[in-house]
């Protein structure tokens, strides 16, 4: 047990961490061994098995193995964004945007963008919020002035899905409308 970690690897797993532009510690997490289903149903195909290629999965997980084996999560590959060439965490954003103001619900999906490749669309239920706040924030904090959203849309309440988690999917694509 490690704090801060999901643990190690069970013994038989093959791991391989594929580099992704803009992450220094870590990668996109691959695993292979007999914990890999023998099949996928996948949307392109419904109803067919398909066999993961090469008996390998990609988890969509962007991971840090550390020196003694111990697994970090940093984030999912969906949930980053690629801006100026920089990979942006949505995630640590919707962190910083909480701790800015906090007790209200928040949301971060990112659009694409012309000129920086991805831009970032906050929804927040915060009253008039106001951009200026939270950039002062972020500068007081330390936080990279490519994580602060460019649009903010107020909401009345972010949506959720059955399970309570954000629909994230709605929110694309009223950001993209």
């Amino acid at each position: 047990n490690k704090p801060g970690t999901v643990g190690c690897f069970l013994p038989g797993i093959q791991t391989t961490l594929l580099p992704v532009p803009g992450i220094e510690d870590g990668g996109k997490l691959i695993v292979k061994g007999p914990n890999i289903m023998s099949g996928y149903l996948k949307a392109d195909q419904p109803g067919k098995l398909q066999p993961p290629e090469n008996q390998t999965y990609d988890t969509g997980d962007i991971v840090s193995i550390d020196s003694e084996g111990f697994v970090t999560i940093k984030g999912r590959v969906k949930r980053f964004a690629k801006i100026a060439g920089e990979m942006i965490s949505l995630s640590a954003v919707e962190k910083m945007v909480l701790e800015a103001w906090p007790s209200i619900n928040h949301a971060v999906v990112s659009i694409n963008d012309p000129k920086k490749g991805e831009a970032l669309v906050l929804f927040t239920e915060q009253k008039s919020p106001n951009r200026a706040d939270l950039v002062k924030h972020a500068k007081n904090i330390g936080f990279a002035e490519l994580g602060i959203p460019k649009k903010i849309i107020e909401i009345e309440k972010i949506p959720v899905l059955g399970t309570g988690k954000v629909d994230y999917v709605s929110l694309q694509k009223r950001a993209e409308s």
